[in-house]
């Protein structure tokens, strides 16, 4: 219909009567980082400028190789909703001698970044601001993990901080959260959730424009 109406609009108006359309702004920037697993590669874009501090961190992890030999170990598996429905976990496990210091956290709420997003990376964490080495990705949108600022529990106010998304292997990603989990692994509310052959992440690296290393 817009465009039925554009022409003639162009020929009763004079040229002053158009506004110039401004400039789109520029996306925010990313950087793109692949993941080499047993299964496949998994790149993920990084959301450096709306998530500067936890995309950042998990930067340093991928420059400093912390990540290379660790594995996915975790698939929490919701039995409600629309199947597949869970999230993938993996990193460094609080491995003494590849986890770095705990990072500042960064609310769904204040980056603009949420969970509702298939794909979507969130970092693993105890109490908020403790997060160091591992991470999830969202098989389903999961927006319960965003920041509800309304919320009288800090936990849930506060949320897990979004760093990025991945943009390319998500088969892989769902092939890892389909493996068989064992029963008897795991402690408290995790138990049942622990891959029973964990996926090894062989190496993580960062990908330039060109799509090199």
């Amino acid at each position: 219909m817009l465009k039925r109406f554009a022409l003639p609009l162009a020929l009763i108006l004079p040229a002053a009567a158009f506004a110039q359309d401004a400039p789109a702004e520029p996306a925010p920037r990313t950087v793109d980082v692949v993941f080499e697993t047993e299964q496949g590669d998994i790149t993920m874009a990084l959301e450096v400028e709306r998530a500067p501090i936890t995309a950042g961190n998990f930067l340093r992890y991928v420059d400093n190789h912390r990540f290379d030999g660790t594995v996915f170990y975790r698939a929490m598996r919701l039995d409600w909703g629309e199947q597949p429905n869970g999230l993938l976990q993996g990193g460094t496990q609080n491995d003494p001698k590849r986890i770095m210091a705990p990072i500042a956290h960064e609310p769904t709420s204040e980056t603009g970044l949420t969970h509702d997003v298939v794909g979507a990376l969130s970092m693993a964490r105890n109490e908020p601001g403790t997060a160091t080495g591992d991470f999830s990705i969202m098989v389903s949108p999961q927006p319960g993990l965003d920041a509800d600022p309304k919320s009288e529990d800090e936990n849930f106010r506060l949320g897990y901080a979004v760093f990025g998304r991945v943009t390319d292997g998500m088969e892989v990603v769902r092939t890892i959260f389909d493996s068989p989990v064992d029963p008897e692994k795991g402690e408290g509310w995790m138990r049942g959730q622990i891959l029973a052959q964990p996926v090894k992440i062989i190496r993580a690296h960062r990908v330039d424009a060109a799509g090199g290393e």
